[in-house]
Parts: structure tokens; C-alpha cells; sequence
């Protein structure tokens, strides 16, 4: 497998498109071993595609592309003013509120981080934020949509690991709003020292709370009504995601009324080719991914990792510095699908729960979409606001601090994010 690993890093490197780097490098394990019929990695890609779990990822991308368009945005937008706009850091502060309320809609850090940058972003230059501050608050503040439920990401870990995607959604929640306090927090601090004041003065009155939280209703309920829906056992994960579909199109026709034949023909071109590259993607993984079983990969570095310390923590340890370097240079999706088969037998067999585990270790994937050489949502974001790199790296370490002290939390404390599944689901 040493080979295959080498041969996709170099193929990322010349700047191959991912899925065809995952494809080709997987198809030389197969060249490596003559006595395995070359029919296989045929049949693994069309496997990948029959997969009835993994029909939940583009039906969620349908529904978050259709909600987009339905005028949620902006009602959520008001709302996270109403409540926080308040407090230092202002626009800042919006930001955070947005993203966590945005969670339940697109899921997707990066879609939700470009879509601040064009709402926000002039706006913050014009109140005061350096670029490379309001490129540091925009990222790492879209952190927190991948984690509130549902997240494309739960669902890729939940199938390839065999892992209840309804307890992985119920453990996003709390990780979710410490994140968000903790990101507020950071601002509130930064803000301070760079004097930038509260967007408004005073406490939002109830009236205004009020009208702001029934404008953005629909969002809010979105999640909670799949968990809900998943616990009562009304659907499965993959029927969760059908409902979803169906819920963005009577809130965009019925509820906001925003949606007509021009909007929807928009949502669904954007849907379609975010389902292709999503898809194309898992569909080449299982060639990939037969190796990594065939060669025993997890058991080995289970051993080497083992030979050092037995200390889960310092092992985990490993395993996070591992994650957040791979991070770096290939995209999250990519490396739940190509880890996850890796390192979640070796945390099991060190004690971890599953779905505990899982909210790290997506935590700890997406950092990499904010960080060089090759963040998705950093270079978003620098594109949008023309802020150099540099930059914006120096400006966002703050919040890669806050980041890493909640992820150390969530492994320390694993009942922030086991108490609502146990609460729901049972222990």
C-alpha cells in the first residue's frame, strides 16, 4: 500500500482532480497483486454506487442547495442579529450566530463560509476589520456548520464506519454550541483589543427576538425534526434525507413563498454538480479502500503506535497530528472516506465509543479546509476579501487556539457529546 499512497500524493500534486488520484493510485494495488481478478475494482465502483446509506448524501445536498435558495439565508441572518449583534465584535459576532444557525441548513463549511464572506464581508471592512481579521472570523466560524446535524460528513463516517448516523447527528448538537461559545468568546476577546464595537446598542427587546425566531422557525425545526424522525424510527437515514428534500421545496413554496421555476432550475443545476463530484468521488473510494483492508493497514499502525506508548490519550494523540497534517493538503470528505476503515477499529480497540470518536475526528478533518497550504475555505474566503495568505494566517491563530482547546475538551469529556444520543437513543 506504500506505493498507493505515494502514487496519490504525487497525482494531488501535479493538481489531478481527487477522485481520478483516489481511482488510479487504488488501481495499482490491483496491478501489485496479479492474483486478484482486475474485475474487482470494476465491481467495488459499481458497489459503491448501490450503497442504500450513501443515497442520503446527495439528497441532503439537494435539500441544503434548495433551502439556500428559499430565502432562509436572510431570515437566519436577521435572527443572529437580534441575538447577538449586541455584543463586541459586532459583525463578528453575526458571523458565528449564522454559521451555527446555518448548520442545519447546507452543512458544508466551505458553501457557508463563501456565502458570509459576499454577505458580510464589505461590510466588516467598512466597520473596521482588517482583511485578514474578517477572513479569520468568516473561516473558522463556518466550523461549527459541519457540526450542528445534519452534516454530510456524519453520514460519510456513519457508512463507511458502520456507525448509527442518527446517535452521530444527536452528538453534534452539544459540540456544536460549546463551539459556538467558545468561538463568540474569542471574538468578543480579539474585538476588544482591536476596539470594534457592538453592531447595536442594547439588548434586543423580546418583540424583536420573537419576530426574528419565527422568520427563521423552519431552519431551526429542520434538525430537529430528522432527529426526531430517526429516534421514532419514521425513517431511515436514507429516508431522513428524502424527507429533507421534500421539506426544502414546502417551506420555499408554501412557508416563504421564494421559490418559482427560475430558483429551483438554479438550485438544482448547483445540487447536480455537487452530487456528481460527491459521488464520483465514494464511487472510486472503494477501489482505494479494498487495500487498505487486503493489507492489514489498520493492524499495522495499530502495532507501530502501540510499540511507542499504550497511553490511549498519547496514541489519540497521533492520530489527531496525523489528521490535522493530511488535513492540510486533501479536502475532508476525502479523508473520512479514506481514514475512517483506519483509525476508528484502532480508537474502538483503545476504549473509544464509535460515535464519540467520530465528532473528533470530523472536527479535527475539517480544520484542514482553514489552514495552508491547501484550505478550501480559507482560499474561499482570501479570494473574496483580496486577503493575502500571510495575512490571514496570523490573524487566525486565535481562533486555530480556541479550536484546538474544544477538541481537547470533547476527547477528555466524551459525555459532551454521548449525553443527548444516550439521552435519546439510550445508553
Amino acid at each position: 500500500m506504500l506505493l498507493v499512497f505515494v502514487a496519490f500524493l504525487i497525482l494531488v500534486a501535479m493538481g489531478m482532480p481527487v477522485a481520478f488520484a483516489i481511482g488510479i493510485s487504488g488501481c495499482l494495488f490491483f496491478i501489485q497483486h496479479p492474483e486478484l481478478p482486475f474485475t474487482i475494482p470494476i465491481q467495488l465502483t459499481l458497489t459503491q454506487t448501490q450503497n442504500f446509506a450513501l443515497l442520503a448524501v446527495p439528497l441532503f445536498i439537494v435539500s441544503g442547495n434548495v433551502m439556500n435558495h428559499a430565502g432562509i439565508t436572510q431570515r437566519l441572518l436577521r435572527l443572529s442579529t437580534a441575538l447577538t449583534g449586541h455584543m463586541r465584535g459586532g459583525l463578528g459576532q453575526v458571523s458565528v450566530a449564522l454559521a451555527t444557525l446555518m448548520g442545519g441548513v447546507s452543512g458544508s463549511c466551505i458553501a457557508d463560509a463563501a456565502m458570509q464572506t459576499r454577505i458580510l464581508g464589505p461590510e466588516m471592512l467598512k466597520r473596521g476589520f482588517t482583511k485578514g481579521y474578517a477572513a479569520s472570523v468568516l473561516s473558522y466560524g463556518s466550523l461549527i456548520t459541519p457540526i450542528i446535524p445534519p452534516g454530510i460528513g456524519y453520514i460519510l463516517y456513519g457508512t463507511v464506519g458502520q456507525v448509527s448516523i442518527g446517535r452521530l447527528f444527536a452528538g453534534g448538537i452539544l459540540p456544536g454550541f460549546l463551539l459556538w461559545f467558545a468561538m463568540a468568546m474569542t471574538v468578543a476577546i480579539t474585538a476588544k483589543r482591536r476596539r470594534i464595537p457592538a453592531e447595536r446598542e442594547g439588548w434586543p427587546v423580546f418583540r424583536e427576538v420573537a419576530s426574528a425566531t419565527m422568520g427563521g422557525l423552519w431552519a431551526i425545526l429542520f434538525p430537529v425534526m430528522l432527529i426526531v424522525s430517526l429516534r421514532l424510527g419514521v425513517f431511515t437515514p436514507s429516508e431522513v434525507g428524502a424527507f429533507a428534500v421534500v421539506y426544502a421545496f414546502v417551506v420555499g413554496v408554501a412557508a416563504h413563498r421564494e421559490l418559482n421555476g427560475s430558483t429551483i432550475r438554479e438550485a438544482l443545476d448547483g445540487a447536480s454538480v455537487d452530487v456528481g463530484a460527491v459521488m464520483f468521488l465514494i464511487a472510486l473510494s472503494g477501489i482505494f479502500g479494498y487495500g487498505i483492508v487486503w493489507d492489514r493497514v489498520p493492524d499495522m499502525i495499530s502495532e507501530s503506535m502501540l510499540s511507542i506508548t499504550e497511553n490511549k490519550y498519547l496514541v489519540m494523540l497521533m492520530i489527531i497530528g496525523i489528521l490535522l497534517f493530511a488535513g492540510m493538503f486533501v479536502d475532508g470528505s476525502v479523508l473520512i472516506i479514506m481514514l475512517t476503515p483506519i483509525f476508528l477499529p484502532i480508537a474502538t480497540d483503545l476504549g473509544f465509543d464509535a460515535v464519540h470518536f467520530g465528532l473528533f475526528f470530523i472536527m479535527v478533518i475539517t480544520i484542514g479546509n482553514f489552514t495552508p497550504p491547501v484550505g478550501s475555505a480559507m482560499y474561499a474566503v482570501c479570494t473574496i476579501l483580496n486577503c493575502p495568505i500571510n495575512e490571514y494566517t496570523r490573524h487566525s491563530l486565535p481562533f486555530l487556539f480556541t479550536v484546538v482547546v474544544v477538541t481537547s475538551l470533547l476527547i477528555f469529556f466524551p459525555q459532551l457529546v454521548l449525553f443527548i444520543p444516550n439521552l435519546i437513543f439510550g445508553a
